[in-house]
């Protein structure tokens, strides 16, 4: 127990870091407001975006039975990684051009057997949680065709 316990503890403490750089990073492409893209002076951080995400998690982890917040993490970090394996296929065909830093060899087998893994995983949670699956959902999609579309800086680009 002890043993899932700090594992536990540092998947979530690195994963609350990784979320405030990504509401960072989705900030400065205009669609979060601009306040999450803020960075500290003196430490060079994305401080609104830390306390932001560490406020939401407490109170997630203090309202959310903790497997459930397990699992649900679990399905978006599972279909996060089967829309990269899906996107890898897509831009080999859309933009067969660009420079690829990563490589992927046999990319027409490893991208749809990982996807459809990926997926395999996503869909055993799905079964139980699809309702707070699709309310996450629901809002992501909210706050995009509320704030982010009209703000993004790649949509002022067209």
């Amino acid at each position: 127990e002890i043993g899932a316990i700090a594992g536990l503890s540092s998947v979530v403490l690195v994963m609350m870091m990784g979320q405030s750089r990504i509401a960072y990073t989705i900030s400065r492409d205009g669609l979060l407001p601009k306040m999450f893209g803020k960075v500290h002076p003196r430490f060079r951080t994305p401080y609104i975006s830390t306390l932001v995400v560490g406020v939401l998690a407490g109170a997630l982890a203090g309202l959310v039975p903790l497997n459930v917040l397990g699992e649900l993490v679990s399905m978006g970090t599972l279909l996060a990684f089967a829309t990269v394996c899906i996107g890898v296929l897509v831009l080999r065909r859309t933009k067969p051009d660009i420079v690829r830093p990563f490589k992927v060899p046999a990319a027409w087998l490893i991208c749809p057997l990982g996807a459809l893994a990926c997926l395999a995983l996503f869909m055993q949670a799905f079964v139980v949680h699809w309702h707070l699956f699709v309310g996450w959902t629901v809002l992501g999609l909210f706050i995009y065709f509320g704030y982010g579309i009209r703000n993004s800086k790649l949509n002022k680009q067209a």
